[in-house]
């Protein structure tokens, strides 16, 4: 099974926790579906795959870890290396060898992201030891107003007006190059800027505030 948790702020990323059992169900059908996430910043979880690119201890492949990259590749993520290489599962039995089967992928060229740690001594009960990883919010700064013309209003009648008659009053006549065509769409604009700033109503954005701008229009 794999569960998708998500991060939803103004740039949305996505975390895909993700716990596969023995038979790598989950991992076959992340494979062979097209899953339609974008911005997957982590995936992490029991992967329950032992292999000696990520266990130096465990000297033997499982062609499971070729899917498992495969995967990964296709939300633009690669194997995070923990600070420290120790164990991440831990069995009580003596048969079976500790192991490391917990993973985490980060998103490639991620900005600041150091390298996972794994915290074996703070599993206490549980034979899986947590993976920890800083990720930085930074603040971001609320836009509280916003310069608009306000639909059906005199603002936006004199607005219109005075771009209609600016539009009669381009010189077409002696365009003769593509220089003298991209001075007057210049100057065009200025002008348009300066009716726009003319005539803009400035508007505090509250919880109470609605979007006239619609599919209609």
């Amino acid at each position: 099974m794999f569960l998708v948790s998500f991060f939803n702020y103004d740039s949305v990323y996505f975390l895909i926790n993700v716990y596969l059992d023995s038979s790598q169900l989950a991992l076959k059908y992340l494979k062979d579906t097209e899953v339609n996430i974008r911005n997957v910043l982590i995936m992490t979880g029991d992967f329950n795959i032992r292999d000696s690119i990520w266990d130096s201890h465990f000297l033997y492949y499982s062609f499971y870890s070729d899917i498992l990259f495969e995967v990964a590749d296709s939300f633009h993520l690669e194997l995070s290396r923990p600070t420290e290489q120790v164990h991440t599962r831990y069995l009580d039995n003596q048969q079976d060898s500790n192991s490391v089967i917990n993973l985490m992928f980060l998103r490639v060229k991620s900005l600041k992201h150091d390298n996972h740690t794994i915290y074996s001594d703070w599993r206490l009960t549980f034979d899986h030891a947590p993976l920890i990883i800083n990720i930085s919010i930074f603040e971001k700064h609320i836009q509280t107003r916003k310069l608009m013309l306000v639909k059906n209003s005199k603002e936006e009648k004199y607005f219109l007006n005075e771009l209609i008659e600016a539009i009669k009053e381009i010189n077409i006549e002696n365009i003769q190059s593509k220089e003298v065509l991209k001075l007057i769409v210049q100057l065009f604009a200025i002008h348009i800027d300066r009716i726009w700033y003319k005539h803009l109503k400035i508007v505090n954005i509250t919880k109470h505030s609605k979007e006239w701008w619609n599919k209609n229009y």
